[in-house]
């Protein structure tokens, strides 16, 4: 038995419906040695059947009932969040347990989940919630068979409850947040259809480590005992980030659309809505918005590496002139199907002084307010940002000051030059 300050080891376990979690959770829970394990288990419409095979094959369960603990009627993410934290609490409390595992829902993102499970290790300094445990590892197992439909262009994937563009879009946040993929179901597809999906996903995800598995079996000390969870590194090895931090790397000029991007200040917030989603905060001394608007924005693509043999590549649009915004929904409402994610800064023509972050995945696209540019501050401010961050005073424009339109695209076959040219449509001339 552990210390009572001793923080529990959490392991999460996302990924989309019939992806294979429940399987590598009784694998797991079978093979296990050494370990007092406690699970908790979300799956909207499939938390009891869940919970049947769990009870039935792991044998840890059924010498303590206790050790399983359902979360039923709603999603980890959201309606469950103060639930799920609770019963992190209930469990650590008892004593019984050295281990936790959470199996999230098909249908919910991981950060947000990972934010509430690192609430409870102490690190916010928030005294009222209690330091009972530390977020160990993230695993996404995603169906390589899936995959292979999915960024084909395929549409067999649709579920009765879900449409589409919640599939994509969850199938890209669960693969880009986490530090460990396991590509399961490697069985099903070709040599050559495996090479695909893993470009795909070390495209989407370039640092987490990934694992090809079948039926869930895999080295159980890349799932448990990692002490591999780093917040803010796993945020920011995604893709898109990557990309932005290449671009920003080299010499730039707008408007020639290369390889390079900028990542200045983030931060991350949550919707209270299954859809829930990070924002960009631009400049650190600006308020976060949580809302989302029906914006449409867009990401550019350019093949390289490995990745150039299956048209898999990322690009980034970068331009100091505003967007006209209804010319910018008009190009949303027929978003190119090559462009897989985008993500980036918007500038629109009629809020000057009001930076958004644009974000697509899949067919999701959304676009919300991140802050006021850093041109509307005071002229102390402006210098003393200047003197902090060399890669923004490098993009000062003495008119223009920091507005720009900077997005990152990542896609499969994407036509990069009909997607700049499309986009250079779209914007105006400055009005300052």
């Amino acid at each position: 038995m552990k210390a009572k300050k001793e923080l529990i080891p959490v392991t999460l376990l996302t990924g989309y419906l019939g992806a294979g979690k429940t399987t590598l959770l009784n694998y797991v829970l079978n093979n296990q040695k050494g370990y007092k394990v406690a699970v908790i288990v979300n799956d909207i419409g499939e938390v009891n059947i869940d919970a049947a095979l769990i009870s039935k094959e792991a044998s840890i369960v059924e010498e303590d009932k206790d050790s399983l603990v359902p979360l039923q009627n709603g999603c980890i993410c959201c309606t469950l969040k103060t639930d799920l934290m609770n019963q992190i609490i209930s469990l650590a409390e008892t004593g019984k347990f050295d281990y936790i595992l959470i199996e999230a829902s098909g249908i919910c993102e991981p950060m947000p989940i990972a934010q509430s499970i690192m609430a409870l290790s102490g690190e916010t300094g928030e005294k009222s919630i209690p330091a009972v445990v530390k977020l160990d590892n993230i695993v996404t197992v995603v169906d390589a068979l899936r995959l292979v439909t999915e960024f084909a262009g395929g549409n067999s994937l649709l579920n009765q409850n879900l449409d589409e563009e919640d599939i994509e879009g969850l199938l890209i946040q669960q693969i880009e947040f986490c530090n460990t993929i396991l590509i399961n179901k490697t069985d099903l597809v070709t040599e050559e259809q495996l090479k695909e999906v893993k470009s795909v996903v070390r495209t989407l995800q370039p640092s987490a480590n990934m694992i090809e598995t079948q039926k869930g079996v895999v080295d159980l000390s890349m799932i448990l005992g990692t002490n591999s969870f780093d917040f803010e590194k796993v945020y920011s090895t995604a893709g898109w980030i990557k990309k932005l931090e290449e671009f920003d790397a080299e010499e730039h000029k707008p408007g020639e659309h290369q390889h390079e991007h900028h990542h200045e200040h983030h931060h991350h917030d949550e919707d209270c809505s299954c859809g829930c989603h990070d924002h960009e905060h631009h400049h650190e001394h600006h308020h976060e918005h949580g809302e989302k608007c029906s914006c449409g924005c867009h990401h550019h693509h350019h093949g390289e590496g490995e990745a150039e043999e299956y048209g898999i590549g990322t690009f980034v649009y970068y331009v100091r002139r505003p967007f006209d915004r209804m010319k910018l929904e008009k190009f949303a409402e027929n978003w190119p199907a090559t462009v897989i994610r985008t993500k980036g800064l918007v500038w629109f023509s009629d809020v000057n002084d009001e930076a958004y972050v644009l974000e697509q995945a899949g067919k999701q696209i959304t676009c919300g307010y991140s802050g006021d540019w850093m041109a509307t501050a005071s002229n102390r401010e402006i210098k003393k940002a200047m003197e902090q961050d060399p890669e923004f005073a490098k993009n000062w424009d003495e008119k223009l000051g920091d507005r720009m339109v900077k997005l990152v695209f990542i896609g499969r076959k994407m036509d990069k030059a009909k997607i700049c040219a499309d986009l250079d449509a779209c914007t105006v001339d400055p009005r300052l």
